[in-house]
C-alpha cells in the first residue's frame, strides 16, 4: 500500500438495508425537496437554510460511507449512527436558536457553552465527513490552514499574526457566513445541488445513452474512434457532472473497456478518458459547480462566465480531438466495427428528445434567468420529455429514488465545500491572503509571465488530490489578488485560475482522476495521468493567452476576436502535431521542436511575436503536409470482450 493509496482513499460507499435503508432514503429525498422549495419557491434566509440542510447532509455522510476503504460497507457501527444523531442534533440547536445568532455581532457578544459544545461539534464532524468523502489528502490541508489559524503567533515576521484563542477561532469560522457556512457551502446547496438534480434525471431516462450514441455516429468510423467517442461523450457528461473523478467513473466505465478491446493500451484508455473527462468542469453552459463559486467570489454574472469560456473550452476539446486522431494515425489504431456504430438518423431518432432539455438550459440561460431556475427548468424539461414516450415514463418510485440519488451524490461536494469554508475564513481571519500577495510577488519581481507561472504551479500543488472547486476556491483567495493587481482583468484572473484548477486532477504526481480511472483501465496511475497530460498539453498554455488578452473570451472588437481565436486555433494545431510528432508521417526532433515554438508564439502578447509564428508555422505546416503519407499498419487486432 504506497502513500498516495492512504492519502486519497475516501470511505466506500453504503447501501443499507432495512429501516436505516428506508430512513436514508427518505431523508435523502426530503432534503433534495427542501432544498428545491428553498431556493425557488419560498424566501428563506440564506443562514437558515445552510443550517437546516448541512447536519442532515452531515448525516448522510455517516451512514452512507464507511470510515474508510477497508472498512466493512455492509455493517454501520455505532459510533457512526452517534456522528449523525449529532449532525442532526447540531441543525436543530443552530436553527432552533436562528434569531439570536443572526443577530449577534461576532466577537463583541459572547458565545454561550452550548454554542462552544455544538460549534466544536459541527467543526469535528465537517472535518471528518471531508475525510471520508475526499480524502485524508484535503483534511490534511484544511487541518494545515486551521492550524496557521491557531498557532500562527508563533511564527516570526511577515507571516506572524496577532493571538486568536479558540473562542476567536470558533466565532468566525462556525457563527458566522465567513467560514463553514461561506460562499462554498452556499454555492453547493444551491446552484449545484439542483445541476446535479438535472444531471440525475437526465442520466436516469436515457439522456446518457443518447449522448453516447451521438458521440459514436459522429466519431465512430474515423480512425481512433473509439477515444473519439470518450472526448466527446465524457465532454458532454461532464459539462453536467462538473467533477473529473465522476466523469471517469461514470463515461470511462463504458469507453475504456471498449478502448482495450481494439487495442489501446490500458494506460492510453485510461489517458483520453481523464483528459477528455478533466475538461468537463470548463465546459459551458453548466461548466460545473466552481464557476457558480467564481460568480459568487467575483460577482460577475454567471452567465457572462459561461459566454467567455465557450472558445477557451472548444479550444481544450479541439486539442484533445486532435491529438487522439494524430496519436490513433501514428500507430494504427483503427475505427469500431461499423456493425457496432448506431446510424446518426436512429440515435437522433430515439433519443433526440432529449435535446429539448439542453435546448431549454441554453435558451434561460441567455434569457438571464438565475442559475437555480435555469437548473429547475431544465430537469422539467427532462420531466416533461420523459413523460413523452413509455419506455422512458417515471413512476413514483423512480422519482423517489431519483430524490434520494440526487442528495446521495452531492455528499462529497458538501463535504468539499465545507471544508473550503473553513479554510476561506481562516485566510480572512490572519491576513494570509494579502500575504501570499506579496509573496508572489517577492517571488516573480512584480513580472507578469513569472507571476501566472507561480500562479498556475501553486494551482497545480494546491489540486493534489482535492476537488476542482476546492483548489479554486483556495486560488482566488491565495492567488487571484496578486494578478489583479498585476492588470489580468477579474473575469481572466478567475479563470485562469480555474483552468488549473481543473488540470490538477489529470496531473501527476496526484491525479485523482486518473487514479479513478486505473482500476477501470487496469493501468499505472501515474503512466495514466502522464497520457492525459500529453494528450491536453495545449491546454496547459492557452489561459496565459486570455490573460494577456481579453479576445479569446470573447472581450472587445469582432476583428481583433476573430484573429486572436484563429491565432489560438492554429497554436493548438501546431502544438499538438509537435507534441505527437506525426503530420502524414514521423516528425524529427528538430522539426517538432520548431513546429511546438512557432505554437507558442502565436500565444504571446506581442502581435509581431505572433505574426512571425504563423508565418512560419504555416510555412513548416505546407512543407510537412507535402510529404507522402505513410500509413502504419494496424497495431492490435480485434480481441474479444471478456
Amino acid at each position: 500500500m504506497n502513500l498516495a493509496t492512504v492519502l486519497f482513499s475516501i470511505g466506500q460507499p453504503r447501501h443499507p438495508k432495512g429501516a436505516v435503508g428506508v430512513f436514508t432514503n427518505v431523508l435523502a429525498a426530503a432534503i433534495t425537496i427542501g432544498i428545491v422549495a428553498a431556493t425557488t419557491l419560498w424566501v428563506v434566509d440564506v443562514l437558515s437554510m445552510l443550517f437546516v440542510f448541512l447536519g442532515p447532509m452531515l448525516a448522510l455522510i455517516f451512514l452512507l460511507c464507511s470510515p474508510s476503504a477497508w472498512s466493512d460497507p455492509k455493517r454501520i457501527p455505532w459510533p457512526d449512527f452517534v456522528a449523525a444523531a449529532l449532525a442532526l442534533a447540531t441543525s436543530a440547536y443552530f436553527f432552533g436558536d436562528i434569531g439570536r445568532i443572526a443577530l449577534r455581532i461576532a466577537l463583541l457578544d459572547p458565545l454561550t457553552d452550548s454554542d462552544l459544545f455544538f460549534g466544536t461539534v459541527l467543526l469535528v464532524l465537517v472535518l471528518e465527513g471531508t475525510r471520508r468523502t475526499v480524502g485524508l489528502g484535503l483534511l490534511m490541508v484544511v487541518l494545515a490552514f486551521l492550524a496557521y489559524n491557531l498557532w500562527g503567533d508563533a511564527l516570526p515576521g511577515v507571516f506572524g499574526h496577532g493571538r486568536i484563542d479558540f473562542s476567536h477561532f470558533l466565532d468566525i469560522l462556525v457563527f458566522t457566513t465567513d467560514g463553514v457556512f461561506g460562499v462554498p457551502l452556499r454555492v453547493a446547496l444551491t446552484y449545484v445541488f439542483l445541476f446535479a438534480l438535472f444531471g440525475s434525471f437526465l442520466h436516469r431516462t436515457g439522456g446518457g445513452e443518447f449522448f453516447f450514441n451521438v458521440a459514436a455516429a459522429l466519431s465512430g468510423r474515423t480512425p481512433g474512434g473509439p477515444a473519439k467517442i470518450a472526448v466527446v461523450s465524457s465532454g458532454l457528461f461532464g459539462t453536467i457532472s462538473g467533477s473529473p473523478t465522476s466523469d471517469v467513473i461514470v463515461t470511462g466505465s463504458v469507453t475504456i473497456p471498449m478502448m482495450k478491446r481494439l487495442g489501446y493500451s490500458s494506460e492510453l484508455a485510461g489517458g483520453v478518458e481523464v483528459a477528455a473527462s478533466t475538461g468537463g468542469s470548463l465546459l459551458p453552459p453548466v461548466m460545473g459547480s466552481a464557476a457558480f463559486i467564481m460568480a459568487e467570489f467575483t460577482g460577475i454574472r454567471y452567465q457572462s462566465i459561461v459566454v467567455a469560456a465557450i472558445v477557451p473550452a472548444l479550444l481544450y476539446y479541439f486539442c484533445v480531438y486532435y491529438q487522439v486522431h494524430l496519436r490513433s494515425l501514428k500507430i494504427g489504431l483503427r475505427a469500431m466495427d461499423p456493425s457496432e456504430i448506431p446510424s446518426l438518423l436512429s440515435s437522433l431518432r430515439q433519443g433526440g428528445i432529449f435535446a429539448v432539455p439542453l435546448l431549454v438550459l441554453i435558451v434561460t440561460l441567455l434569457m438571464g434567468y438565475s442559475p437555480s431556475f435555469v437548473a429547475v427548468y431544465a430537469t422539467l424539461g427532462v420531466i416533461a420529455v420523459a413523460m413523452l414516450r413509455t419506455s422512458t415514463r417515471l413512476s413514483l418510485k423512480t422519482l423517489f429514488m431519483i430524490l434520494a440519488e440526487t442528495a446521495r451524490r452531492m455528499t462529497p461536494a458538501v463535504g468539499a465545500c465545507a471544508a473550503a469554508g473553513l479554510v476561506v475564513g481562516g485566510i480572512s481571519m490572519t491576513g494570509l491572503g494579502a500575504k501570499f500577495t506579496d509573496l508572489i510577488f517577492l517571488l516573480a519581481g512584480a513580472q507578469l509571465f513569472w507571476s501566472l507561472v507561480i500562479a498556475a504551479i501553486v494551482m497545480i500543488l494546491l489540486g493534489m488530490g482535492m476537488p476542482v472547486p476546492s483548489v479554486y476556491i483556495l486560488g482566488a483567495v491565495l492567488v487571484a489578488p496578486a494578478l489583479i493587481k498585476l492588470g489580468v482583468p477579474l473575469l481572466a484572473a478567475h479563470l485562469f485560475l480555474l483552468y488549473y484548477a481543473s488540470l490538477s486532477a489529470m496531473t501527476p504526481p496526484v491525479a485523482v482522476a486518473a487514479f479513478a480511472a486505473a482500476p477501470i483501465a487496469e493501468g499505472n496511475p501515474m503512466l495514466i495521468g502522464v497520457a492525459a497530460v500529453k494528450l491536453a498539453v495545449a491546454a496547459f498554455v492557452i489561459p496565459f493567452s486570455f490573460a494577456y488578452s481579453g479576445e479569446i473570451l470573447l472581450r472587445g472588437e469582432i476583428l481583433p476576436i476573430l484573429l486572436h481565436v484563429a491565432a489560438a486555433l492554429l497554436a493548438v494545431v501546431l502544438v499538438s502535431i509537435a507534441v505527437e510528432g506525426f503530420l502524414r508521417a514521423r516528425i524529427g526532433g528538430a522539426i517538432r521542436l520548431a513546429v511546438g515554438a512557432c505554437g507558442l508564439a502565436l500565444l504571446a502578447s506581442d502581435w509581431r511575436v505572433q505574426l512571425a509564428g504563423a508565418i512560419a508555422g504555416f510555412v513548416l505546416l505546407a512543407i510537412l503536409w507535402a510529404r507522402p503519407v505513410a500509413l502504419q499498419p494496424q497495431a492490435v487486432k480485434r480481441t474479444e470482450s471478456t
